[in-house]
């Protein structure tokens, strides 16, 4: 498997957000209510009060003028009373609020009235809201408990619903995965519902079937024309044998010959695309599979193999032999030469000498001094009949396109990146035997 995806960064599940935002939700609405409803009860407590008070004090000036006694609590000329009140016009009556608190008393409402004309004394009565007030405590306390309870109730019942729509999601995110790393038979299937999780899904899969239509026609239609071509090129290479020696020759037989290897990598590839292909495994020392690989491509490359230097700093007689037996993988042979000698290749035909192999473990790495692998090809992977920069050189562009489809049929990973210090590196790793 080769990963040429950007990153996703760490995420909050989608249950959890909708969670937060029901939780949210449910405590504005409740803050909201229970704002409202202490304000309609404090008013009204106060209005009551006023009212209340209002006709205590015309009660209690009728009695006072009628038998000259103070009835319901009324006062002459309180010590107490708010200062607003202290000059009330004569015949009117007039209240004010008292937010002064003593104990349990107040705050409270006046209402005052002069008894007779200038100078004369005012007739005051005081109701205290206390009482209601305590009720509207309790009512808050009792709101917000009630909020509370509410708001446990509803939390869990978002998760669960939020999981249930999650579920559906993650399904089709991971059928799109799937597709996207070329299972093109990966399906969705019908979900349950009839909204727009359910119209995604049955469009996902409709997008797999149309894409996977379009491939099998491309790669049926590569692997025609590849199998066709063969027997032309045949006959190219026999008809040069008939040629007189000389350059002409020479130059038509090494077109005819890349024009062979251009057939025989097409058919590869469709061979790759189209699942025709199974390893034929074996142990094989992988240091010594790796030196033949590239010992066959004819090119100036140096492979260190890190088994044998450690063998040669423990033992240099038998440094050879240990280098056969150091790591054994499980793994085909040839498939593995065929992504070395590729690998081996393209660095030398894009990249820039020194062409360096490394053998450790089970991972091997091949790096050039060239100018690196271009951007679009570390972010979307080899790309058919594409070579990247022009000053990376010249070729068909398939070279690491076969070694990623036979390192996927291998189950091993390989991963294309770019030196701190220039060059590109191409990194091998097999899988666990």
């Amino acid at each position: 498997m080769c990963p040429f995806h950007r990153p996703r960064a760490a995420r909050v599940p989608l249950r959890w957000k909708i969670a937060a935002l029901a939780a949210a939700t449910a405590c504005l609405v409740a803050a909201a209510v229970g704002v409202l409803v202490h304000v309609w009860t404090a008013r009204d407590i106060r209005q009551r009060a006023e009212a209340r008070a209002f006709n205590t004090v015309y009660s209690a000036m009728d009695t006072y003028r009628r038998t000259g006694t103070l009835a319901d609590g009324a006062e002459l000329d309180p010590a107490a009373l708010p200062a607003v009140l202290h000059h009330p016009a004569d015949g009117d009556r007039h209240t004010a609020y008292d937010g002064h608190v003593d104990g349990n008393a107040g705050p409270s409402v006046w209402a005052a009235q002069r008894v007779g004309g200038p100078g004369s004394r005012v007739l005051a009565v005081e109701v205290n809201m206390s009482p209601e007030l305590y009720g509207l405590h309790r009512l808050d306390v009792s709101m917000a408990v009630a909020s509370l309870v509410s708001l446990g109730a509803a939390v869990p019942l978002a998760v669960y619903g939020a999981g249930v729509l999650g579920r559906r999601l993650r399904r089709v995110s991971e059928t799109a995965g799937r597709i996207s790393a070329g299972d093109l038979d990966a399906r969705t299937g019908p979900l349950e519902g009839r909204d727009e999780v359910a119209d995604i899904a049955a469009t996902v899969d409709l997008m797999a079937d149309s894409l996977g239509r379009r491939l099998r026609t491309e790669r049926q239609f590569t692997a025609d024309v590849a199998h066709e071509l063969r027997t032309p090129v045949g006959g190219l290479l026999a008809a040069a044998d008939l040629l007189p020696p000389g350059e002409t020759e020479d130059l038509l037989r090494a077109r005819v010959r890349d024009l062979r290897g251009l057939i025989e990598d097409l058919l590869e590839i469709s061979r790759l695309d189209a699942g025709a292909e199974q390893p034929v495994r074996a142990h094989v020392p992988l240091g010594a599979v790796v030196r033949e690989a590239v010992a066959r491509t004819g090119l100036d490359t140096e492979v260190t193999v890190a088994d044998a230097q450690r063998a040669n700093a423990a033992n240099a007689a038998n440094a050879a032999e240990t280098e056969k037996t150091a790591q054994t993988v499980e793994t085909d042979p040839r498939r593995l030469e065929r992504i070395v000698s590729n690998l081996v290749l393209n660095a030398h035909r894009h990249g820039g000498t020194p062409v360096e192999v490394t053998v450790e473990g089970r991972t091997v790495v091949v790096r050039d001094h060239g100018p690196g692998f271009p951007p679009d090809l570390l972010r979307d992977g080899p790309r058919r009949f594409h070579t990247g920069s022009a000053e990376r050189g010249s070729g068909h562009g398939l070279g690491l396109t076969i070694a990623l489809g036979q390192a996927r049929l291998l189950g091993a990973e390989l991963r294309l990146d770019n030196a701190p210090d220039g060059g590109a590196v191409a990194t091998l790793r097999l899988p666990p035997s």
